[in-house]
């Protein structure tokens, strides 16, 4: 495949730059099993063309990047815990608890996944994961169609082009809107259903949201999702997001250590199909671009966010309508207008 055509998958968003002139960013979280973290380290270094480096036996960072470093890990907290500290200990860890590190090794080996995590990208170099998910393919890395005990997802972190409550308001009022579209187009693996994957937003702050009157400023757009979102389980988890506009605010109403402070949203994705050929980070970016073209479109979000919130005025909220339909038909009735 050529590199014209690679790029052919990964059109660029309406809002290509940031509020200083420089091309958006984007960090990228890719969930797999079959190849352990060294292996899948190694090829991330040839991809890179940096050099990796153990931190512990689950976790290893990749230089050598000029945008920053990769990482790859195993995505169970005890168990890096545990491997940081052995790589901090002068002397060999007692027999009791080598022995259940190593049952604990065992048993995420069968079910959790490694997890490589990109630095900030600029969205221009998106094409690139084409050839590291075929890398990965070869090293034997599957995703989850693999197995009905698997559960693996994919993760964008995209930077907003910018961070007034204007633009933050609109990216949520777009993702809101087309969130059950996102969902349909995903195919929610049965497996992910049953772990409670990403819980949706309330009802009622759904609907709050999309009024298309709803213009709060940035104290009480984040106190109304504070309050009823306290929670990084969203499919848009909007908290690294504002612990990096108010971290106290934030800290105040979430204890969460995983909170990390970044001025990006964090989408996460149901499905990582890394086992099949077909499958790709263009299949999912190519659905959060019509996120990014509506909220960049107020005319398009007017009238999307209209209709949506007439239909959650419904009794039932709209229960009983085929919303997602509803919205493919409407997107392609109103592209390029």
């Amino acid at each position: 495949m050529t590199r014209k055509q690679d790029r052919s998958r990964y059109p660029l968003p309406p809002a290509r730059t940031t509020v200083d002139g420089a091309s958006r960013r984007i960090g990228v979280e890719i969930e797999l099993i079959g190849p352990g973290v060294p292996e899948v380290a190694r090829v991330v270094s040839e991809h890179t063309g940096g050099e990796a480096q153990s931190v512990s036996r689950y976790e290893y960072e990749v230089g050598g990047d000029e945008a920053g470093t990769w990482r790859v890990e195993i995505d169970q907290e005890l168990l890096k815990k545990m491997g940081r500290e052995r790589e901090s200990r002068d002397e060999p860890l007692p027999l009791l608890d080598e022995a259940a590190e190593e049952l604990l090794r065992f048993g995420s080996e069968l079910l959790v996944p490694v997890e490589i995590v990109s630095p900030p990208l600029p969205m221009e170099r998106l094409p690139e994961f084409d050839r590291l998910t075929g890398a990965l393919r070869e090293a034997g890395a599957k995703g989850t169609g693999a197995n009905p005990a698997y559960a693996f997802g994919l993760q964008f972190n995209p930077e907003l082009p910018a961070l007034d409550a204007d633009t933050v308001t609109r990216y949520l009022k777009a993702f809101l809107c087309l969130y059950d579209w996102l969902k349909s187009r995903s195919q929610v693996d049965a497996t992910r259903k049953l772990t409670g994957f990403a819980k949706p937003f309330p009802a009622d702050y759904v609907r709050r949201v999309v009024n298309p009157g709803y213009r709060p400023d940035l104290a009480a757009l984040m106190d109304d999702y504070l309050r009823d979102n306290p929670t990084r389980n969203r499919a848009l988890d909007m908290l690294p997001l504002f612990a990096h506009l108010d971290e106290d605010r934030v800290r105040a109403a979430v204890e969460d250590s995983r909170i990390k402070a970044r001025p990006t949203l964090h989408y996460r994705l149901p499905n990582s199909e890394l086992g099949r050929a077909d499958w790709g980070v263009f299949v999912a970016w190519g659905d959060w671009l019509e996120v990014e073209r509506l909220a960049c479109d107020r005319k398009r979000l007017d009238d999307i966010c209209g209709a949506y919130h007439e239909l959650l005025k419904q009794p039932l909220g709209g229960m009983l309508a085929d919303w997602a339909g509803e919205c493919e038909q409407w997107l392609k009735n109103s592209a390029g207008q």
